[in-house]
Parts: C-alpha cells; sequence; structure tokens
C-alpha cells in the first residue's frame, strides 16, 4: 500500500496529468503558427503596402538588399514612397549602424522600372529568427517580384504556397543575371579585376572570425564570409525568384596563425595585421557606393527583357 507521502506527492501532479489528457493535436496551421508566420499573414502585409502605393508601383518586378554602406543605393530612385520597417507589419527592425531601416518604392532609371529597395536589411545576429529575417523576401515574392539583387531560413513546416518542401540550390545565382553584371562592368570601364566571381560563406556574427576560423573556412573554398545574404537567397529560390548575390569586399580577414607564447615555438612566420572593425567596414562601403550605384542601376537598364 502507498505511503501517506507518496500519495500527496501524486495529488501535486494531478491536475497537471488532467492537462495533459484533455490537450489536443494541433493542426499543421496551429504548428506552423507557433514556429513561423502563415499565408495570411503574409497576405496581410502585402495588403498594407498596396494600399498605400499609386498603381504603377504595386508590382515591382526587382528588389534590392541594400547592407552596410550601400543605403546610398536607393539615392538612384525616383517617385519613391518610403516605409519605416516599423511601421510595416510583420517587419522587425534594423539596428546595426549605416542601415536606414527603410522599405522604399520607386521608379529607375529611363525605362521606369518599377522596383522596391531594402535600405537595411536584418541579422540573425540581432536576435531575430531566420523567419524575421527573411519575412521580406516572401513579401517581395507576394508584390510580383522576379528578381533579387542582395548583397537555413526553411525550418519548421514547408508553406507549400512559396514553394517546395526541398529546394535545390546548386543554382543559387542565375547565371544570365552574372552575365549581365560583368557586361555592365565593362560598360562603365570598371578596372579590369574589380568585380570577380567568389565563394561566399555566411557567419552568424556579431563577432569577426578568429583566425583559425578563417583558416577552416577557406579550406572549405570560401573566398569571402559575411554575416548576411545566404538567408535572403536560400529563401528568394524557394520561392521561385531569381538572384544575383553582389558583395562589396571592404576588408581582408586575417589568416595568419597567433603569435605563439610558447618558449619553445618560434615566430619566424610571425605576421602583425590590423584589426577588423565594423568603421572600417562603413568607410569603405561610402567610398564605393557610386561605383555600386552606377552597377546595379545599369545592370537593370541594359536588358530590360532579363527583369520581366
Amino acid at each position: 500500500m502507498p505511503s501517506k507521502i507518496h500519495n500527496e506527492k501524486y495529488a501535486n501532479w494531478r491536475p497537471f496529468l488532467k492537462r495533459l489528457k484533455r490537450k489536443k493535436k494541433k493542426t499543421h496551421d496551429q504548428i506552423y503558427n507557433d514556429v513561423g508566420v502563415s499565408i495570411e499573414e503574409f497576405t496581410a502585409t502585402t495588403n498594407y503596402l498596396r494600399a498605400r502605393l499609386p498603381l504603377v508601383l504595386t508590382t515591382p518586378k526587382v528588389a534590392i538588399i541594400c547592407g552596410s554602406g550601400l543605403g546610398q543605393l536607393a539615392d538612384v530612385i525616383e517617385n519613391k514612397v518610403e516605409f519605416d520597417y516599423k511601421e510595416i507589419p510583420g517587419f522587425v527592425s534594423s539596428t546595426v549602424q549605416g542601415h536606414a531601416g527603410k522599405l522604399i518604392f520607386g521608379l529607375l532609371g529611363y525605362k521606369k522600372i518599377p522596383i522596391v529597395c531594402m535600405a537595411g536589411r536584418f541579422h540573425f545576429y540581432e536576435g531575430y529568427t531566420l523567419q524575421q529575417v527573411t519575412f521580406p523576401v516572401r513579401i517581395f515574392k507576394m508584390l510580383g517580384v522576379e528578381v533579387l539583387i542582395g548583397n537555413n531560413p526553411l525550418f519548421g513546416p514547408n508553406v507549400s504556397a512559396f514553394g517546395t518542401r526541398f529546394p535545390p540550390m546548386f543554382d543559387a545565382y542565375d547565371y544570365n543575371l552574372r552575365e549581365i553584371a560583368f557586361k555592365a562592368a565593362e560598360s562603365l570601364k570598371f578596372p579590369k579585376g574589380t568585380l570577380k566571381e567568389a565563394i561566399y560563406t555566411f557567419y552568424a556574427g556579431p563577432s569577426f572570425e578568429t583566425r583559425a576560423e578563417a583558416r577552416f573556412l577557406k579550406s572549405l573554398g570560401a573566398d569571402l564570409v559575411g554575416m548576411s545574404t545566404v538567408p535572403e537567397v536560400i529563401m528568394a529560390r524557394h520561392c521561385g525568384i531569381r538572384v544575383l548575390g553582389l558583395s562589396l569586399v571592404t576588408c581582408m580577414v586575417s589568416i595568419a596563425k597567433v603569435k605563439c607564447a610558447d618558449p619553445a615555438e618560434q615566430n619566424l612566420n610571425y605576421v602583425e595585421e590590423p584589426q577588423v572593425n565594423h568603421e572600417e567596414v562603413l568607410q569603405v562601403g561610402k567610398e564605393r557606393a557610386s561605383d555600386m550605384q552606377k552597377l546595379v542601376r545599369l545592370m537593370i537598364l541594359l536588358p530590360a527583357q532579363a527583369f520581366h
């Protein structure tokens, strides 16, 4: 026969056990609402934006995501309509220096191509989920965007309205768009080697990579490393949006071994290198902002059929 103490302990658990028995199994939509965003919320945000835009801007063909130091790309847009991120349902705030935090609609160039531009992006290291970071990309898809220009978020139940459960990434960056980028650079007479194709790797941040991490990434074939881009690219390809990735290289990553304190080791190959810092990233971005503006503008204007 159970003891009195045992019965008292069990009694404390009875209300909890009853709640477990009464708890109903969640539907697919309820589970998705726990881990992500429902299709209704994407639709609500899309309708919110369209209701506040002139007809000519309601179906942009191109979306541009501007990161650190590249916010001035928005300066080339005409007939602008701007939204602060904090005003848009479902959007979070950009907290990083150099990111304006605005969604800008407008027309680009003499062909008046309707575009949407993110002046400032969201980062995983800001404390947001990857679903929050990539939320705007799905809004772009619902608005009618076909090409994303940007300098793994698919966890949880798949939203089949946007794409398949297992999207391929072997052709993440569109070949024709890359060709156009090189033609634009040549037309602008950029010095040879200014624009190069390379392997970009995503690093969660916000700390810069250690030298050991940098050497590891290089051993995997990486040429560049950054704290953004990849989540948006995956989401865009899942939605069927063609992607061109443009990264402005702002500083060199240190891969040399640190100075050894062990007296038994010699530091014959040790090289003193300056520390990477965000101010340097912003400064280089300002210096090359004009070139990036010219490149993106000409790319969009060159073959209009590429963006339709």
